[in-house]
């Protein structure tokens, strides 16, 4: 998933630098959305690997 938030992140740099403004907010924000998801479930593995 990180791999993931990290390729729109991409995605959302080289729209930005080509002048896709819509594009890049849309790649940008779901880089967001996916960068968080991605750290909630990391701390909640982190919190379940520690019980076990």
């Amino acid at each position: 998933m990180l791999h993931y938030a990290v390729v729109f992140l991409v995605v959302a740099l080289i729209a930005a630098v080509l002048g896709f403004g819509g594009i890049a907010g849309a790649a940008a924000g779901i880089a967001k959305i996916l960068f968080f998801v991605f750290l909630v479930l990391f701390v909640i593995s982190l919190i379940a690997g520690r019980r076990v």
